[in-house]
């Protein structure tokens, strides 16, 4: 079964979910070694997943739905703010600051699955109807990525 945009970009967060739960995992138990393994790998999943958006999903939406510049736009917003975070989290990492990482991890579990559900209810259905024409070979590209 050919995937839809919905259903790949919904795997993915669930994806970035899954790290970010083992990052707050390691930060609780103030396993540095494991903590920084997990941020590196959740870090790189999320801004994967952004990249995918913002490179090749948002754009090609946009040429096809004018319509979708109000929800695009608050997602650039939003992955601004959650890089932020990300980075704000390495630093805590790097000083072993254990409450301030669990704080940081907090906002970005709470700011992602805002995003999450914005995107899957309202930007993921969009693209999937304004691009259904093309969807196939868009899911297989961002594969590939």
């Amino acid at each position: 079964m050919e995937d839809t945009i919905s259903r790949f970009m919904a795997a993915d967060h669930r994806e970035c979910d899954r790290l970010l739960a083992a990052c707050e995992i390691a930060a609780s138990a103030s396993d540095w070694a494991l903590a920084d393994e997990t941020v590196t790998r959740f870090r790189d999943a999320l801004l994967h997943h952004f990249a995918l958006e913002e490179d090749t999903l948002f754009p090609e939406l946009l040429d096809v739905n004018g319509a979708a510049a109000g929800p695009v736009g608050v997602m650039r917003t939003e992955h601004l703010q959650m890089r932020q975070l990300v980075d704000d989290l390495a630093a805590d990492l790097e000083a072993q600051d254990r409450d301030a990482c669990l704080g940081d991890l907090e906002t970005l579990h709470m700011l992602s699955q805002q995003h999450n559900a914005k995107e899957e209810a309202v930007l993921y259905p969009m693209a999937d109807l304004s691009l259904s024409a093309t969807a196939g070979g868009l899911v297989a590209r961002m594969q590939q990525a």
